[in-house]
């Protein structure tokens, strides 16, 4: 079977890009500033992202693009007879799914605050606690729920059902493209708030007495955590993407634009965020409930704020719909991979498994909401998989391969990463990416599998 392939280098760049800016960028990245002083944090996690991410998804992207295979198979072509790395490949099916059973939820979360807010459901709700109710209402409603999640699924497939030119490139590049404009436009709005120039002082302008209170360590934790999840590296979702892409282009350069685009996006999430809070005196360190809840409350306060708030959501909406998009054609080109199914037949297949293993995520906030590990709920376990062992454990096992010889070897990924036009690996990397890299990497693991048990 032909592969299929990618019409243009601004499709590769922006379902890259798509798969990589997600909910973490407007959701996450704003939350961890907030929580960690400001434009410290911003400065240390822009250091973590050159000098771990960029390096992370150049060899994702030279493993697909040297192998032509998904996840599942690119080690069979690379590895030498007899060796194992081929397991990390179902390790990484693993997590594209995982990430899929609770991002499909939150994506519907997405969704039906679009359309809370476009239909005025927050109007005449003057507390924040009285807005914080319409969350908690909308969790309590398990069918609700999963006829959103179900809708999400089935777009996300019929999506990757289509030949990838006409369906995932064409859509991706709509709703990146409308994505960017509307971000734009409510920074532009959040910048003539009044109370915006504080706002952005905070967000922009590095502070040490904010980090005193915080601890240093601690914000370049959270730094370097935040710059590495932001790229949803180590589960293979950029190798696939590399394996439908031509030789025209080096590869380190093309990661360094999506990083780029990624940063462009969760810098203007802050841009739109802090200075709103900043106008309404609401708090700008008040963690996961800032989306759900303190933003909804400012809207409602703003003049305009129905169509500000809309606008929103369709943008957040439309970045966790394009993460959703690209995911599951990874799922979808590993099990074609695997059983040698048509594309139709994996796309019906696949949607029906996805959305049964999305129903625990979506009950475990009514139904089976007694339902806890350590404290956490279903969506927190399931993250915690995701985020804490899967993602920088399966960038770790990318690095040992393509930097030992006892794997692919850095010449045959320095190789196939330089073919093409553009900034290229260099031979003095070597060094820090065969025996820095790894250990940042390995400390960044353990650190994430002990840190929710450390109280």
């Amino acid at each position: 079977m032909e592969r299929e392939k990618l019409g243009s280098r601004l499709g590769f760049i922006l379902i890259s890009a798509g798969c990589a800016i997600g909910i973490g960028n407007v959701w996450r990245f704003p939350t961890i500033a907030g929580q960690n002083g400001g434009g410290l944090f911003v400065l240390i996690y822009l250091l973590f992202l050159v000098i771990m991410g960029i390096p992370v998804m150049t060899m994702e992207f030279s493993m697909g693009r040297a192998a032509q295979k998904s996840p599942v198979k690119l080690y069979q072509q690379l590895q030498k007879p007899g060796q194992k790395w081929h397991a990390h490949g179902y390790f990484a099916l693993a997590g594209n799914i995982l990430l899929m059973m609770f991002y499909t939820s939150v994506s519907g979360w997405m969704l039906q605050y679009f359309g809370y807010t476009a239909f005025g459901k927050f109007e005449g709700l003057t507390t924040r606690e009285e807005v914080s109710g319409v969350f908690a209402e909308m969790l309590s409603q398990p069918w609700v729920l999963i006829a959103f999640v179900a809708g999400v699924v089935i777009v996300g497939f019929l999506v990757c059902s289509f030949d990838m030119q006409k369906g995932l490139e064409k859509v991706t590049k709509i709703l990146m493209i409308a994505l960017l404009v509307i971000m734009v436009v409510l920074a532009i709005r959040s910048f003539f708030l009044p109370g915006a120039k504080e706002g952005l002082s905070f967000y922009l302008l590095p502070s040490v007495s904010k980090i005193k209170d915080v601890g240093l360590i601690n914000v370049i934790v959270a730094a370097m955590n935040q710059a590495f999840f932001t790229l949803s590296l180590g589960m293979g979702s950029m190798a696939i993407f590399g394996s439908f892409i031509g030789r025209d282009r080096a590869l380190m350069g093309e990661s360094v634009t999506i990083a780029i685009l990624d940063t462009f996006v969760a810098i203007t999430s802050g841009l739109i965020i802090f200075p709103a809070c900043y106008s309404y005196d609401v708090p700008v360190d008040s963690g996961p409930s800032l989306i759900f809840e303190t933003l909804p409350h400012v809207f409602n306060n703003m003049p305009g704020g129905r169509i500000w708030g809309s606008l929103f959501f369709i943008f957040l909406s439309f970045a966790a719909l394009s993460t959703v998009f690209a995911v599951f054609q990874n799922i979808l080109s590993c099990t074609q991979d695997l059983f040698g199914w048509s594309k139709k037949k994996a796309c019906l297949i696949d949607g029906i498994v996805m959305f049964v293993l999305s129903l625990p995520c979506v009950l475990g906030f009514n139904v089976w909401s007694s339902f806890k590990i350590a404290g956490m709920d279903i969506l927190s376990i399931e993250d915690f998989l995701v985020s804490n062992i899967i993602l920088p454990a399966g960038s770790l096992i990318f690095v040992i391969f393509c930097t030992n010889k006892f794997g692919w070897g850095f010449e045959n990924f320095m190789e196939e990463a330089n073919l093409g036009k553009g900034l290229k690996v260099q031979s003095w990397m070597k060094n820090y990416l065969r025996f820095v890299l790894p250990v940042i990497l390995g400390a960044l693991f353990i650190y994430g599998v002990i840190a929710p048990f450390l109280g």
